[in-house]
């Protein structure tokens, strides 16, 4: 009888707490909780500004749940990231095509958002930004999207899978060719897309890479990332360093203190998502 009666409480307390249950009962249920955690740290150069941002965003639009993460790498200056920032996001939901054809709505709002920078080079300056995001829409998918090499790291069952591209010029260089430009993109950058940089902006484009993913029961965490991670370490020694860190928040702090023990030479930023 006292088992019985344990049993019941048991599964009260389990009814009452969603947290309490399995990854694959919260999924099902559509409560898997998602968690992140955010750092940033300048480079260990000479550079007097941080030229990195990152932001979290969280909206419920037309009853669906959306986050959005996005981690921005700036150079020659911080305008174009800050308007990045206070930009992207609302230029992507806003896409006519955005609850139909969402890896087209997002790759348009990347090139108008770009469209929108270019216009206007008084405000935003002479550089520009590499950029990563991530969009989760009521914690069943996600969609990733890059220019440059910002990078997005998936692990699933302990393997780092690689979401993002890292637009090189050695990768582009017979496309930025065709356009007039050099491997390095006109000599003054190591990476062949981008938004901004109005000067070169005929040998480089904005046009991101994205992937549509399902979150399942194996999805652990996102890691976002510019370059200052990427220089000192590859996709599965940054999952191996923070894989058995359940707080993101101390996850990302591991990862951007290990880069600086690395000597990293750009500035350091990254976003951990927690998936469970």
């Amino acid at each position: 009888m006292l088992e019985r009666s344990m049993l019941k409480i048991k599964e009260a307390i389990q009814n009452a707490w969603p947290c309490s249950r399995s990854r694959d009962q919260k999924r099902i249920m559509g409560c898997m909780c998602i968690t992140h955690g955010q750092h940033r740290a300048q480079a260990s150069t000479q550079k007097d500004v941080q030229e990195d941002s990152v932001t979290v965003r969280f909206e419920r639009i037309k009853d669906s749940e959306i986050r959005f993460f996005g981690v921005f790498d700036g150079r020659q200056g911080c305008e174009v990231q800050e308007f990045l920032v206070s930009h992207l996001f609302n230029n992507i939901v806003n896409e006519p095509e955005f609850w139909t054809r969402i890896k087209e709505a997002v790759q348009n709002a990347f090139v108008s958002t770009d469209k929108e920078i270019l216009s206007n080079t008084r405000d935003h300056g002479r550089g520009g930004s590499a950029a990563v995001t991530a969009l989760v829409i009521n914690n069943e998918k996600m969609v990733v999207a890059n220019v440059g090499d910002s990078r997005a790291v998936l692990c699933k069952n302990s393997k780092a899978i690689q979401l993002s591209t890292d637009h090189k010029p050695i990768k582009a260089r017979q496309s930025i060719e065709k356009r007039g430009g050099r491997g390095h993109v006109d000599g003054e950058l190591d990476i062949a897309r981008a938004f901004g940089f109005l000067h070169i902006k005929p040998h480089m484009t904005s046009d991101p890479h994205v992937e549509v993913i399902k979150i399942d029961a194996e999805t652990e965490f996102l890691i976002l990332a510019t370059n200052g991670i990427w220089q000192v370490m590859n996709n599965q020694e940054a999952v191996n360093l923070i894989g058995h860190i359940k707080d993101p928040q101390e996850a990302a702090e591991c990862l951007a203190k290990e880069a600086e023990m690395r000597m990293s030479k750009d500035d350091i930023s990254c976003i951990i998502v927690r998936f469970g």
